[in-house]
């Protein structure tokens, strides 16, 4: 029931995502309004609801709603993946509640003191995984340390990436650049057996300079905000120049096809949503602009995050991170 384009892009890309990736989506929400949905798009029983007579609106202040709706399609949705009804929750509503809700539901990993948000950010190569981007905005350097933990860990489950590089994101490459909490968690994660590479600057994140990158929850979501503004400029430049005569529209036709292919690398709905590590369950958070091709990745990354047994690898893998004897000041080490 969340989004921009609520409930139809929602609806229709749970039905994609049901015929391309052969994978069962309940819908939750105002059960008339997803009936009529289905109704619309001629699949009247092509999936099953679970109502909720509530939904939390994408201007409601998060803490508000997550205590006082308790009714909302979020809130239900999270409680199903809690029973074990569902494997997974997915939603393009408002994210800070979604987050919220499902912490309060769910609940963190044991070990964990902040789960992060993380996201795919695509780059010249290999897309990268950034985190965190929107859930925490002031962090200590452990939460940036545990950031690290289980960025590597979903890069190394999900996208196949083996002993991935990892990165903090700063002002300068040099050990004593950026503010004091990020040249702690520098010193401390270099007593880890991380594949941690250093400092990484902004300039070096579009060009995959590291594959996992970690930072603040208002940092990266400024980056990736910014970026995607950036992305939506340039293509919008390079459209307008190649349509601003008769001579470029005609050279331009033979350029489409690698148009579309860069077009298709900085679209966020091909990536799906970003999801929450670090709670005891599978929470995806999609774009707030998600439309239903955005919907049916998320529920695809829902089901790659599931299937490959993060939260149980992130379970694990703070739980052997463990203070390590070394002097006053040195970060634990993983087991």
């Amino acid at each position: 029931m969340g989004g921009d384009f609520a409930p139809a892009a929602a609806v229709e890309g749970a039905l994609d995502a049901q015929r391309r990736f052969q994978t069962p989506v309940l819908l939750v929400g105002d059960a008339a309004a997803l009936e009529a949905e289905l109704a619309r798009l001629g699949a009247p029983r092509g999936l099953p609801i679970v109502h909720a007579a509530e939904t939390i609106g994408m201007d409601e202040h998060a803490a508000t709603a997550v205590r006082r709706r308790r009714d909302s399609s979020m809130h239900v949705c999270c409680r199903l993946v809690k029973e074990g009804r569902a494997a997974a929750a997915v939603s393009a509503g408002n994210s800070g509640a979604f987050f919220g809700v499902a912490m309060f539901t769910m609940g963190r990993i044991a070990g964990v003191d902040r789960p992060a948000l993380a996201t795919i950010f695509p780059t010249t190569g290999a897309p990268v995984l950034l985190l965190d981007v929107g859930a925490n905005t002031e962090v200590k350097p452990q939460h940036l340390v545990q950031f690290a933990v289980m960025g590597s860990i979903y890069m190394e489950r999900v996208l196949r990436r083996p002993r991935p590089a990892v990165a903090l994101l700063s002002n300068g490459e040099e050990e004593e650049k950026g503010p004091l909490v990020v040249q702690e968690a520098h010193r401390r994660l270099k007593h880890t057996s991380l594949n941690f590479r250093g400092n990484i600057e902004g300039k070096d994140v579009p060009r995959g300079k590291a594959d996992v990158i970690v930072c603040d929850g208002f940092v990266g979501n400024v980056l990736i905000k910014t970026a995607e503004g950036v992305g939506e400029t340039l293509l919008d430049l390079v459209r307008a120049e190649l349509t601003s005569s008769r001579i470029n529209t005609l050279l331009a036709a033979g350029l489409r096809p690698a148009f579309r292919r860069v077009r298709a690398k900085l679209d966020y709905a091909e990536y799906g949503g970003a999801p929450l590590l670090g709670i005891q369950g599978v929470a995806i958070i999609a774009h707030g602009r998600s439309n239903a091709n955005a919907i049916a990745n998320a529920v695809r990354v829902a089901r790659e995050t599931m299937e490959n047994g993060v939260v149980g690898a992130i379970r694990d893998g703070v739980a052997a991170y463990e203070p390590s004897p070394g002097p006053a000041g040195t970060a634990p080490t993983p087991g």
